[in-house]
């Protein structure tokens, strides 16, 4: 089956194109969602002017696309989650989640549809994640996931290095001025 597709359709083309598509997916898909219809004489016609329609819009959907993966660029969130020993999670950091904390981080608001998760995250640790924007638009973000506790576990961590640290330079120093007394003791 041929169809004039009338809105840019992932995997498949541009909003314009004819193109040829499997009898069911076009029928079922395709033609009631609105995205195609039937290549006919009379469609064919208005191909031109769709063509030209769906360039001025896709050029600006373009720029706001390029602007939100500018904004995006870089982003690490942060999960905690229940985990056992072995770093399974008990549950999973989802695509829904992952749009969630963009939303709640940057304030853009994106669809769940459009972060490329193939399958919910199910172990700890640190994962790139694609967010696709657009067809040719596509950022990456970092998602670390973090035991229970995590966050709060690591900045007791930090704090407990800090002052052994802190202990080991005055231990060092203490030992650094103690021949010195001794040197001058025995002149």
């Amino acid at each position: 089956m041929k169809v004039l597709l009338i809105q840019d359709v992932d995997n498949l083309g541009y909003a314009g194109d004819v193109k040829k598509v499997a009898d069911g997916f076009g029928r079922n898909y395709l033609i009631p969602r609105s995205m195609a219809v039937l290549a006919t004489p009379g469609a064919l016609k208005q191909a031109e002017t769709i063509r030209k329609a769906a360039e001025k819009r896709r050029a600006h959907e373009m720029a706001d696309a390029q602007a939100m993966a500018n904004q995006l660029a870089g982003l690490e969130l942060f999960y905690e989650r229940r985990a056992g020993e072995t770093g399974k999670l008990y549950g999973s950091v989802t695509s829904t989640d992952i749009a969630d904390g963009i939303k709640a981080k940057t304030g853009l608001e994106i669809d769940k549809r459009k972060v490329a998760l193939p399958e919910p995250i199910r172990q700890l640790g640190e994962q790139e994640v694609t967010i696709k924007l657009m067809i040719d638009v596509a950022t990456t973000i970092k998602v670390h996931v973090l035991p229970e506790g995590g966050i709060l576990e690591r900045e007791r961590l930090s704090k407990a290095e800090e002052e052994r640290l802190l202990a080991e330079a005055e231990k060092s120093k203490a030992e650094a001025e103690q021949p010195v007394e001794a040197a001058e003791a025995e002149a």
